[in-house]
């Protein structure tokens, strides 16, 4: 991924208000992102421990969206819908978010299980385990980091257009 700046990030929300957009509070650590190793930007917002927000290269550009975890428990450990990794070290959690435009401001939303910090970058980019006698690792962890950034792509796209 890019770098970016605060202000690019502000101004490529698609399902925020001015208002939410403004009271964005960034990652402590945000001017030292190991952005060459991000799929997508991630991160919860330490004054709402509710709210996520991810941002996502999208069609030439960053889009970005904005989550709510929502209340409910989950039953049994669910599986992450962006890394599919199968061995988690991390808690999985369900967001849901508002689609952009005139949807989102009819109430309409849409839901996704992710990695509760967004640590999917990370989890794709360690080695898989040898799955057979000559199974490629690298090969393995290079398929899992293009079908995440798929994953993300089209998750924003459905936030984006209503599919």
């Amino acid at each position: 991924m890019l770098p970016l700046t605060q202000k690019t990030i502000q101004n490529s929300f698609i399902n925020a208000s001015l208002r939410e957009r403004n009271s964005v509070t960034y990652p402590a650590a945000f001017d030292d992102l190991p952005w060459q190793r991000l799929d997508y930007l991630g991160w919860r917002d330490p004054k709402l421990p509710t709210v996520g927000y991810v941002v996502v290269e999208l069609d030439g550009g960053p889009v970005a969206i904005m989550l709510r975890q929502t209340d409910g428990r989950i039953r049994t450990r669910p599986q992450c819908s962006w890394c599919e990794d199968v061995h988690l070290p991390n808690d999985v959690v369900f967001f849901s978010v508002k689609r952009a435009g005139q949807a989102g401001r009819n109430g309409n939303t849409v839901g996704t299980l992710v990695c509760a910090e967004f640590q999917c970058s990370a989890n794709v980019r360690t080695l898989p385990p040898v799955a057979y006698v000559g199974f490629d690792v690298e090969a393995a962890r290079q398929r899992r980091i293009e079908t995440l950034g798929e994953h993300v792509r089209n998750f924003v796209r459905s936030v984006r257009d209503g599919d």
